[in-house]
């Protein structure tokens, strides 16, 4: 077998388990379902963004929300910014720095929430769509890579996966916090899905 393959396999179990035994970390995850939780309660959406990897993770996530995670039920709503012909007209006109922000200003309302994901943490179009969701009344969950990032220090909750000399690490922990948010929400609204 091939050295690489277990080393890597390790390494990626070190870095979740390090993630998974950070109390504080737990608590990020539960106080962020709550936020999306609500929002849903209230009658209001979920819209996510973030760029690259980042953004199939966003759109991985509003997919399981609209669509389903395990069982059948009816869709929730959530939107991942991510329409090819909004960025490209947006970039064009106004800079890639707006992509995400002004889809904001187009279509959410004050009740609404962003789930942003960045895994430095500095993304420029990331902090300014938290930016201008935390000016008008739009609650912030934010998924990092590095604690006391400039994203997560916009945001209402985030969560760090940690710091790591690549972003593959952080994205793999961010899928399963991903995961773990999806589940919690479906647990609320439709604990019949499942049985413990």
């Amino acid at each position: 077998m091939r050295a690489h393959i277990s080393s890597t396999l390790a390494d990626a179990a070190t870095y979740l388990q390090r993630f998974a035994a950070d109390e504080t970390n737990l608590k990020a995850i539960d106080a962020a379902a709550d936020i999306l939780i609500n929002a849903l309660l209230q009658g209001h959406a979920i819209y996510s963004c973030g760029n690259g990897g980042s953004m199939s993770d966003a759109m991985h996530f509003a997919e399981e929300l609209t669509g389903r995670y395990r069982n059948n039920r009816p869709g929730l709503s959530a939107t991942a910014i991510s329409d090819p012909g909004h960025i490209s007209c947006v970039a064009n006109d106004f800079g890639y720095d707006f992509i995400f922000s002004r889809y904001l200003e187009a279509r959410a309302r004050p009740g609404d929430c962003l789930f942003a994901i960045s895994t430095s943490g500095r993304s420029k179009n990331v902090i300014k769509a938290a930016e201008y969701a935390r000016a008008n009344g739009i609650a912030v969950v934010s998924l990092t890579g590095a604690s006391g990032s400039a994203l997560g220090q916009v945001a209402s909750v985030d969560i760090s996966a940690g710091a790591s000399d690549y972003a593959d690490r952080v994205q793999e922990v961010h899928i399963k916090i991903i995961h773990i948010l999806i589940e919690s929400i479906e647990r609320h609204f439709f604990p019949d899905n499942y049985s413990t």
